[in-house]
């Protein structure tokens, strides 16, 4: 294998612009914050979104987070739905799940497992990127969460049953369920309870182990209680993951130079060039929170009860801190201190991604093995389509094959 030479390497930008960009809402980034029709305040800036963020004067306000805590029906709420000390000790329980030195002890699996899903495809001739990513997300979550002990196999598709639907996550936004809907979203409940969750729980009363069902066997949550965090554990850890290695293996076949740079390159080159696409192409494009008092944002006044949508696209472009060609391809570089390389793509504040390691290094593991064949090749290019219940965008189909044409 031929390995280039340093100074032939490209200069940036290169490898693109964003793929995935919503064609309904024109790029605004830095600009100042603005009500929309229905008075939800969008914040457009990197330093306006940091100060909503860090903010102890707002609550969480996506992934149905209002609704569920008006339901009044959990002693514990999900982590994702707490605030303040709550959340605090919530998030120092469960971080040793999520370490470098815990990802480590993963290592080995993930990458069995992305061997097992490349020797499929190599098997097999062609296979969708979204479908072996499903795969690999959904199973190094299950391992994090404790989800190993499912009665019947399809634990993919019963977490996919949660977003591939037609809701809306935007608080005041979900349109009223016809019964059939009602009637298929408690199927999916129970179907995943049951068959996946029950079992965990059972497995776990016996004998503990070390996952996240375990310790909150340890702190009495009750089964409805480990079945709300195991869904929105489950949808953050599965469902982003398995588009971020998507998208990022569709820029890196797009561009042979930046895919000749991630091959070739070190570890921190190539996480980061991860990072720059996940920059561009945040999985979650909005977050919601809901103002506790009155607030100023970018020099605005932000009245107490606002809805603050959170424009991630545009934050994370922001030419004020992502400088020249802000919404290119630019791995490594440079930003102002403090602000670290995806900028916001998993949040800020108390309620950043806890697994954006994990996130990271599961793509970096299979990325390394799939392009290191010379003859992979792109057979089809994704649809990209946008699902309102996780805010962010998906792609379906994107076909590769391994082997000569």
């Amino acid at each position: 294998m031929t390995v280039p030479d340093p100074s032939s390497a490209p200069r940036c930008p290169f490898g693109g612009d964003a793929l995935t960009r919503h064609p309904d809402r024109p790029a605004q980034p830095g600009a100042a914050p603005t009500p929309d029709a229905r008075g939800v305040v969008q914040v457009h800036s990197f330093q306006g979104a940091r100060d909503v963020l860090r903010s102890e004067a707002v609550t969480q306000a996506g992934f149905n987070a209002e609704m569920v805590n008006d339901a009044g029906i959990l002693k514990r709420r999900p982590v994702l739905f707490t605030e303040g000390e709550e959340h605090h000790e919530m998030r120092r329980d469960t971080a040793r799940y999520f370490t470098p030195a815990a990802v480590g002890t993963y290592q080995p699996m993930i990458a069995a497992l992305a061997d097992r899903l490349i020797g499929q495809l190599a098997a097999r001739g062609e296979a969708n990127i979204d479908d072996l990513s499903l795969t690999l997300a959904v199973q190094v979550a299950s391992q994090v969460v404790g989800l190993t002990d499912s009665r019947l196999p399809g634990l993919e598709r019963r977490v996919m049953a949660f977003v591939d639907h037609d809701g809306n996550s935007e608080p005041g936004m979900s349109p009223e369920k016809g019964r059939l809907r009602s009637i298929l979203d408690q199927r999916h409940l129970l179907a995943f309870y049951l068959l996946d969750v029950k079992p965990a729980i059972q497995a776990r009363r016996k004998q503990r182990r070390d996952d996240l069902i375990s310790h909150l066997l340890d702190r009495e949550y009750s089964d409805i209680e480990i079945l709300t965090e195991c869904l929105t554990y489950g949808t953050a850890g599965m469902v982003t993951t398995r588009e971020f290695i998507t998208v990022a293996t569709w820029h890196l076949l797009r561009a042979p130079e930046l895919r000749a740079a991630y091959v070739h390159g070190t570890e921190k080159e190539r996480l980061d060039i991860l990072h720059e696409i996940l920059r561009v192409e945040p999985v979650v494009s909005t977050l919601y929170r809901r103002a506790q008092t009155d607030l100023t944002v970018d020099g605005h006044r932000v009245p107490q009860g606002t809805l603050l949508a959170l424009n991630l696209a545009d934050v994370n472009t922001d030419p004020g801190v992502a400088g020249e060609h802000a919404a290119q391809l630019c791995p490594a570089r440079p930003l102002p201190r403090g602000v670290q390389a995806p900028v916001m793509a998993f949040g800020d504040g108390h309620h950043r991604c806890p697994g954006a390691f994990l996130a990271i290094k599961e793509t970096d593991t299979f990325l390394r093995r799939l392009l290191i064949w010379q003859d992979l090749r792109l057979v089809a290019e994704p649809r990209v389509t946008f699902n309102e219940v996780v805010k962010g965008y998906e792609l379906r189909g994107l076909r590769v094959a391994l082997g000569r044409a």
